[in-house]
């Protein structure tokens, strides 16, 4: 009778722990990319296709081929670019990745143009303010352009505040008339304006961060706020830079890494790719333990030389492995893969993964190949 009610109980509790686990969800998982180019391309009249040449608009075209999030930038008065990447014109992306239950990370310039580890250039309205104006410069741009989207029934699930901020941002350099930095004889740039510099001004660029961090907050409470950084597969970067936020009493939701393995080598940072990718997922390991948060690879891009089949095939092997890596070998603190600007031709951006007559190369199939 004992015996009995032993086997019972034992089988009640498989039962339950059966039930549990059927219960519990893995971790989402993202597959994106940027596509801001997107509507600009249109424009221009460039055409996009899928495998079977049928002609495609690029959200559409991303989600046929596997992917189920995408990253989309905004800059603060770009009329003197075409008004591309405006509130409005990021409206109409976003609207159209909604529509196809895609999900959305909103990438904050927080610059007229480009904004990158060589250049944050201050906004031409906000030139010249002292750090508190600069401050409530960036909450009330943020909190109009988030504000608009949620107007309009768009909620992101993610928003950065600032892109690859290596250098901290709001800080500007000699630039010429058409925005790009001036290099003096050694390859410099000249600093002119250096607000939110994370070398020259630490305490100030935390202190910004954190403002970009509120705003957000305070119109979508919910969605995860990141810090965005380049060179994933470089620890002491993040250390430094993650360390002066920290101190400065900034927050994070999320760390977004970029990771090219082009540029890694082309740089001289790393001799292969295969060191640069396995330096990437170690640090995902480790920063995420040591700030305690989350992380997504929010960039990445593999060369496209459609005359050479087998470098085509490395770029696909390549993006297989990042993806597949940071799924099963971060304990599940890597969130997600985003390709940047897959849909550009090899004339435009040699690290796309489209052909020069609009349509995917073998690398867009590591988003549904990539276990193997």
């Amino acid at each position: 009778m004992k015996r009995n009610l032993l086997v019972a109980f034992a089988a009640v509790i498989q039962m339950g722990l059966q039930s549990c686990k059927e219960n519990v969800q893995e971790p989402e998982f993202w597959l994106g990319a940027d596509i801001s180019w997107a509507t600009e391309m249109e424009a221009r009249g460039q055409k996009l296709y899928n495998h079977a040449g049928e002609e495609r608009e690029c959200t559409e075209l991303m989600k046929e081929l596997g992917l189920n999030a995408v990253r989309l930038r905004v800059w603060v008065d770009p009329s003197a670019h075409g008004g591309w990447c405006s509130k409005e014109d990021l409206l109409v992306k976003c609207r159209r990745a909604a529509d196809l239950d895609m999900k959305i990370l909103v990438d904050f310039h927080y610059s007229d143009w480009w904004a990158d580890p060589a250049k944050q250039n201050i906004p031409a309205s906000w030139s010249g303010h002292t750090y508190e104006q600069m401050k409530e410069d960036l909450a009330g741009h943020t909190v109009e352009v988030l504000q608009y989207l949620k107007d309009n029934g768009i909620s992101p699930e993610w928003i950065q505040v600032g892109n690859e901020t290596r250098n901290g941002f709001l800080w500007s350099v000699e630039s010429n008339e058409y925005g790009w930095p001036v290099l003096d004889e050694n390859g410099n740039t000249t600093i002119t304006e250096s607000m939110g510099h994370a070398q020259r001004n630490p305490e100030q660029y935390a202190g910004l961060f954190a403002a970009g961090y509120d705003a957000c907050k305070s119109v979508f409470p919910d969605a995860m706020v990141m810090v965005h950084l380049d060179n994933g597969f470089d620890k002491e970067l993040y250390d430094w830079n993650l360390g002066i936020l920290k101190a400065g009493g900034a927050k994070w939701d999320m760390i977004g890494m970029s990771l090219y393995p082009y540029w890694a080598m082309d740089g001289g940072f790393r001799d292969d790719a295969e060191t640069t990718i396995t330096d990437c997922i170690e640090n995902i390991r480790y920063v995420s333990d040591k700030f305690g948060c989350d992380v997504m690879i929010v960039e990445t891009g593999f060369y496209v030389d459609e005359s050479r089949p087998e470098i085509l095939e490395e770029g696909r092997r390549q993006l297989a492995r990042v993806i597949r890596e940071s799924l099963n070998e971060t304990g599940g603190r890597c969130r997600g893969v985003f390709y940047w600007e897959p849909q550009c031709r090899p004339s435009q951006y040699k690290l796309g993964a489209f052909t020069e007559d609009g349509r995917p190369t073998v690398i867009m199939d590591a988003f549904r190949d990539w276990s193997e």
